[in-house]
């Protein structure tokens, strides 16, 4: 049975089993009457009669939650056990608050003859939070709770129990009970938006994505990002040379980067990062081959400003996806999301991540961090798709720090510098690291300009370029003008 929620039938291989029990914990706010109606009006797209029982809110109420999303209540029927009319009548006055005045088995009775009425196929039942007041004791409310599973089981029912977790030590006898835990939460950040994710606890007989996993709610309803499992996605692709029109660069990577494999551009700020990657990407447009490109640090009208000025037109070519992304929204679920969007929408040949350093502010946390780059790079690579990282490191020259080392995960690392020479700032490019091919082993000088980008020759008369302050070698040489 589908419930409706982009993301979530993919963690449950399917959806869920029919004609069980389910329970939906999380705390007030986090999604559940959300989840709930999707669920429903999943069913009412399939011709499956669906029951919302609540005893938390009104119609009213119910309604004005689907309108925020679009929805209306109708293909479903709506069912407030206690109506704001039973409650002003003196003799049912505070009944959910004083379970003595009112006994469970009046309610338990009031929800099996609705069920036998209607006869659905789907049911929500919002909360138990007050189904647990009505009890008194945890031994009735057990009881209780384990004779209404019973009874929807009878009906071909599949049953979602909505709880808020507010139970002391939390509920394990309802999950006990229940074929199903699913579990939301919600963190707040000390800077940015909340953060969301879910996880399934339990599903019996069903061998779904373990773990947790990002989602949002948006206009719509919740959309669940499945956490990337690299293993699960693989596909054939033809081993070829992406080159990037570049002569100079070419020759020093050995003729060009490896299709499926993944480049790490290592330096500072302004040394041209940035530059080579979008250039990168010129050479894929050319072939045309589709690239997609996440800026985390610089916008739209920069980013065209600035490849312009390199003679370079990406944003006039329909096959070039630019996202600028607020590191603040984002979730790394959102974004490994995006990227398989990218991936499985078509033949997507680059993706280009710039920076690394926006995608850590998302992610503060380094450990897990590395771990979702890694899975994102194997899937990528997995698919056929090249993907440059450009990672900016913290000073101008000497001695200098990345945020974080994701060198061991990269097939290809160049490394950017700045140098002094002759009284003039310069850039120099090496190639560290590449693990497949042979590449060379020199460091050359990098000229970004109009012209676009260019390549010289080996830098043979200096030593310590990469420390920023070089040695003319041998001493006492005079450097010409055109050195």
């Amino acid at each position: 049975m589908k419930t409706g929620v982009s993301g979530l039938d993919e963690i449950l291989r399917g959806g869920l089993p029919r004609r069980r029990t389910y329970l939906l914990r999380g705390a007030p706010g986090v999604g559940k009457t959300t989840l709930g109606l999707q669920f429903l009006l999943e069913g009412a797209r399939a011709g499956e009669p669906g029951l919302y029982v609540t005893l938390s809110e009104t119609q009213d109420e119910l309604a004005a939650v689907a309108a925020s999303h679009g929805w209306t209540l109708e293909g479903f029927r709506v069912h407030p056990l206690s109506t704001p009319e039973e409650m002003l009548e003196a003799q049912r006055q505070n009944t959910l608050f004083h379970p003595a005045e009112v006994e469970l088995n009046e309610t338990i009775e009031r929800v099996l003859a609705l069920v036998d009425d209607i006869q659905p196929l789907r049911i929500v039942f919002d909360s138990l939070s007050e189904m647990r007041l009505l009890a008194g004791e945890s031994l009735r409310y057990r009881r209780q709770i384990l004779a209404l599973k019973q009874q929807f089981a009878g009906r071909d029912a599949t049953v979602l129990f909505l709880d808020d977790g507010t139970a002391e030590g939390g509920d394990t006898q309802l999950e006990s009970l229940a074929h199903g835990v699913i579990e939301l939460e919600r963190s707040a950040p000390t800077y940015g938006a909340v953060r969301r994710r879910l996880e399934v606890l339990k599903m019996r007989g069903v061998d779904f994505l373990t773990g947790k996993h990002d989602f949002t709610i948006l206009p719509g309803g919740l959309q669940v990002f499945p956490r990337l499992v690299a293993a699960s996605h693989r596909r054939d692709f033809e081993r070829e040379v992406l080159c990037s029109g570049v002569p100079g660069l070419d020759a020093m990577l050995g003729g060009g980067l490896q299709r499926g494999t993944s480049t790490v551009l290592l330096g500072p700020a302004g040394t041209g990062k940035s530059s080579i990657a979008s250039r990168y990407a010129e050479a894929a447009l050319r072939r045309e081959e589709r690239v997609a490109c996440f800026s985390f640090d610089e916008t739209l009208e920069v980013f065209t400003a600035r490849t312009r000025g390199l003679g370079l037109h990406l944003q006039d070519n329909p096959l070039f996806d630019l996202r600028q992304v607020d590191p603040a929204e984002l979730t790394p679920g959102q974004f490994a999301h995006a990227c398989r969007e990218n991936v499985e929408r078509g033949d997507l040949r680059l993706l280009i991540l710039d920076s690394l350093n926006g995608y850590l502010m998302a992610m503060p946390e380094e450990r897990f961090l590395v771990l979702h780059l890694h899975e994102l790079l194997t899937y990528l690579g997995q698919h056929g798709v090249t993907t440059l990282l450009v990672v900016t490191q913290h000073g101008m020259v000497g001695k200098m720090n990345a945020p974080v080392d994701v060198t061991y995960l990269a097939d290809t690392v160049l490394l950017l510098r700045f140098f002094e020479a002759a009284g003039r700032v310069r850039k120099a490019l090496s190639v560290l690291k590449r693990r497949v091919g042979k590449h060379e082993d020199s460091i050359r000088e990098l000229q970004i300009s109009s012209r676009g980008i260019e390549i010289g020759e080996p830098l043979t008369h200096f030593r310590g370029v990469l420390t920023g302050v070089p040695i003319i070698d041998p001493p006492g040489r005079v450097l010409g003008e055109d050195e």
